[in-house]
């Protein structure tokens, strides 16, 4: 298989799929935008996301999601690498979302497959080609049947994958077999991330690179204590901090992006306001959010931290009781 003559080695880790704070009037409140990616570049990621299924790109208007993506590369000032999400399912209008991205800055665009249209194998695999002529940026391919009814087949990735421009693939179907089915079959280069947070650790475990992830806005230095350790060799804090993460990841994905952005606004980071038809959440749900949340405090995070500094094998019981949680801010970030 030929290897990409680009590396795209920075796909890696948990990168965060940003949500879109709104402020009181309806449009983008770009000072708690500068927070969210901020805080994530102080806390080692690879890369920012914006615009995408996080961010409500559905209910955003092209010149917002331009405005997203100048703002991230604004922020980012080269510490890390933007990605806009530029998806349609009208090729022509993805093509011009690309452009778009590109006109603004982005290092990469992210592009799933084409929804509501149920187009057979042939014409999704004409669609990206159109997508990858219209522009000189990687493509990451986005894959979540659940949303658009057809999926990406593994043969079509295939044969995209065969074209260097193609960085890789966020991968939302949930099956980690596919994965291992698949790893003999691409070029070295292309990047597999999965879309599902439940399962990343067993993604990465079975040779996956990284995680498109949306509880990484809530929690990264978590996130990133998992996949250090991960890299490391040492599984079980690994899975012990994963499993941590699991139930609030379970009630980010049950009711995304709401959930997500209550969480945030439990933060302070962003306003919990969210575009129709998303409504915000009840009240019972909100209370699962808070104890979620409550689970992984900062002396959680500072045991993550502990443990990983002396190279422990494993991670000492937890406390019975954690206060409310909190951001620790950080000064550091590492340059492209």
């Amino acid at each position: 298989m030929t290897h990409h003559a680009t590396s795209f080695d920075w796909l890696t880790g948990y990168i965060p799929d940003l949500p879109t704070p709104f402020n009181d009037k309806g449009g983008i409140d770009e000072a708690a935008f500068a927070r969210l990616c901020e805080r994530q570049i102080a806390a080692g990621a690879r890369a920012l996301l914006v615009g995408e299924t996080s961010g409500e790109n559905s209910t955003l208007e092209p010149a917002e999601r331009e405005q997203l993506v100048r703002a991230a590369v604004e922020i980012a000032r080269r510490r890390i690498r933007v990605i806009a999400g530029a998806g349609s399912n009208a090729t022509e209008r993805a093509v011009t979302f690309a452009q778009a991205a590109q006109a603004a800055g982005a290092d990469a665009i992210m592009s799933v497959v084409p929804y509501y249209n149920k187009p057979m194998p042939s014409g999704i695999a004409a669609h990206f080609r159109a997508v990858v002529a219209a522009t000189r940026l990687p493509v990451i391919l986005h894959d979540i049947p659940s949303r658009t009814v057809r999926g990406l087949s593994d043969d079509t990735l295939v044969e995209l994958a065969g074209s260097p421009q193609f960085a890789g693939l966020r991968d939302g179907s949930g099956d980690i077999i596919r994965l291992t089915q698949l790893r003999s079959r691409l070029p070295a280069g292309f990047r597999l991330l999965t879309g599902d947070d439940t399962t990343s650790l067993a993604y990465l475990a079975a040779g996956g690179h990284g995680c498109i992830s949306a509880v990484a806005n809530v929690a990264p230095d978590l996130c990133a204590a998992v996949h250090k350790n991960f890299q490391r060799g040492r599984l079980q804090p690994a899975r012990y901090l994963h499993q941590r993460l699991v139930p609030l990841a379970m009630l980010l994905e049950r009711d995304h992006p709401a959930a997500m952005k209550l969480a945030l606004s439990l933060l302070d980071l962003m306003r919990p306001t969210v575009r129709l038809p998303i409504v915000q959440l009840d009240a019972a749900a909100k209370a699962e959010i808070a104890r979620a949340m409550a689970d992984i405090a900062d002396e959680y995070l500072d045991m993550a931290q502990a443990a990983d500094d002396r190279g422990a094998s494993e991670v000492a019981p937890m406390p019975e009781a954690w206060p409310r949680f909190s951001i620790k801010p950080s000064t550091t970030a590492r340059p492209i």
